[in-house]
This record gives C-alpha cells, structure tokens and sequence, in this order.
C-alpha cells in the first residue's frame, strides 16, 4: 500500500484537493470492487499553525512537526491565492519539511502553482518541472535555476513530479497511478474521469498576461508602443526607437520588470492577437497573418505553432466560437 501525504497547504484551492481526494479514492474503490488490497492511504499534513479538520473529517490530519511519519508520496495542491509570494510565506514551516521528506526516500508530486512551494524548498533546482501556463514567467523570475518546460502537461525528474494547470492536474494524478497501480488502473480511472490520455501539451491554453503594474516609466512606454504598433510589419527596434534610452539598458531593465525581452513581448503581442481573431473571426488566414503583424506566412505559421503547440488551422478548429 502506497501512503499518501496530501499537504494541506495554507490558501490551498479546494478544487485541487477535491480533485486529488476523488480520483485516489476511485481507485481505492476499484480495488474494492475487484476484491483486491486497497492501493493508496490517504492522510493530511498540516504546519502546526495551520492545525484543523477543516472539511476533511474523515481523514487522519498530521502535523508536519511529526518528524517519524514518512509519506512514500507527498502530493500538494494548487494555490487558490494571487500572490505567490505570500502564499509560500505562509507555508514557509512546510519547506523544510518537504526537504527532510525528499532527503529521506518520500516522492512529491505537485498540481498547477503548487510548483512554487517546492521551487522555494530548492529541490528543484536544475531539474525539469511544469506549472500553469500563465504562471510561468513568475515561476521563471523566481526560480531561474529550474528547467521550466511551460509547454508540457507532466514532468517527472526522478522523485519530484510536476503538472501544469488545471486539467492537467488529471494527467498527472494517471501517470501517479499507472506507475503504483499498472496501465489498467490509469485506463480504467481515464475512462469513469473522461480523461484525454494522449494530452501531452498546455501551451494552447496560454494567456499573455505579463507585469503591468511595476513603476519603470521607460518599460511602460515600450510596452505602450509595442502594443499600440504589433500590426505594423517592422522590427522591434523601429518600434522603440524613440524611447530615450540605450538598447542595452532598456533590454536589461526591460526584461528584469517583464521576465522577457522586447522581441519576446513583441511576439507574444502578435501571436495573442492573431489567436483572438482565429477564436472570434471567420476572416482569411492571410488576413489573421497581416492583422497580426507578419507579412511571412511561413514565418507566422512556424512562430505560432512553436508557442501555441498547433498549427493556427488546427487552433481555430478547436477553439471557434465566432
């Protein structure tokens, strides 16, 4: 029997654990069903301070204090708070305790921003991992050391496994199972879940949302004129030439505020308005490619289907609702 440590982290999202407990104890009732030994146990951790029932009554809540209760697989949820920041300072008793764990055998899977309490806890530092597409170039500003692949579904590095938003928070509790349970189990949970196995990526479902609110006067200007002139078939340069600053100097203190340079900003500007207009226009492709601010079509489609994980005819097929 696999013992599961579910953390109950402090701001936790009640969805992720309620994703978390179903899909296990499905499993557990299968097992049940086919007369066989139940697979998972499934127990809470808490930091002292955070210490309740809660909504969880019928399951054994710990305390991460305990120093000789040894989880073989740590599991922890999403963030339901904003601010990542604040919600790993709140769990910041929870660190060392998953470092302890991992230095003693235990395995961590974590679900969407959940990345970010075990990216402060610097067990993955060098290593592959994953989180909610949109929160991915805060994770990179706060873990540059980590091998961020923001356009996977599920990483595993070793013991420490990763997963990216939502949905995706599924396809890594499958691959939890098929590796405890077999590929039957995986099947048979995919199926009552109605589970795509075969999802490998996340990048379609990116929003460009970058640092809005920072008080650099020349970053917002730059960030003003690549917005107002991305239709504009010119490069980045002719577009930010009046900005009364060195080309070194902005491309530094543009990307510390942002998390990317200029041509980054300038592309994703593009490749969020062309998918805006494949979601809600029936125009021509060629008429997608020039509103969007390439004059190459080979060029656009390449760069498009490198950030988003499709073609852009495959994206407007899946996500058309004008």
């Amino acid at each position: 029997m696999v013992k599961i440590g579910l953390l109950l982290v402090h701001h936790y999202r009640l969805l992720s654990v309620a994703a978390i407990l179903d899909v296990f104890e499905t499993v557990n009732q299968l097992a049940i069903s086919a007369q066989e030994n139940l697979p998972f146990e499934i127990c809470f951790y808490q930091q002292p301070a955070d210490f309740k029932n809660g909504f969880f009554e019928s399951y054994a809540i710990r305390s991460t204090a305990d120093t000789d209760d040894l989880p073989d697989l740590i599991l922890i949820p999403s963030f339901k708070h904003e601010n990542i920041s604040t919600a790993i300072q709140d769990n910041v008793e929870s660190v060392g305790w998953l470092k302890k764990r991992a230095s003693q055998g235990s395995e961590i899977a974590t679900f969407c921003t959940g990345a970010f309490l075990l990216g402060a806890s610097g067990l993955l530092s060098g290593k592959i991992a994953t989180t909610h597409v949109d929160a991915c170039t805060a994770f990179r500003t706060a873990f540059p050391d980590v091998n961020l692949r923001s356009d996977l579904t599920v990483t595993q590095d070793g013991s420490l496994y990763t997963s990216g938003g939502a949905t995706s928070s599924f396809h890594l509790m499958l691959h939890l199972i098929r590796k405890f349970c077999g590929s039957k189990q995986a099947i048979a949970v995919a199926k009552i879940f109605a589970i795509d196995m075969d999802r490998k990526q996340q990048s379609y479902f990116s929003t460009f949302n970058v640092e809005r609110t920072h008080l650099d006067p020349l970053v917002k200007l730059a960030q003003e004129k690549i917005e107002e002139g991305y239709q504009q078939t010119v490069t980045i340069e002719e577009l930010i030439k009046d900005i009364p600053s060195s080309r070194r100097n902005m491309l530094r203190r543009f990307k510390l505020v942002t998390g990317i340079t200029p041509i980054e900003y300038l592309q994703q500007t593009r490749i969020a308005a062309a998918k805006k207009l494949l979601e809600q226009t029936a125009e021509q492709m060629n008429e997608v490619i020039y509103k969007s601010g390439y004059s190459d079509p080979k060029a656009f489609r390449k760069v498009f289907k490198k950030n988003v994980g499709m073609t852009p005819k495959a994206y407007r097929d899946k996500f058309y609702y004008g």
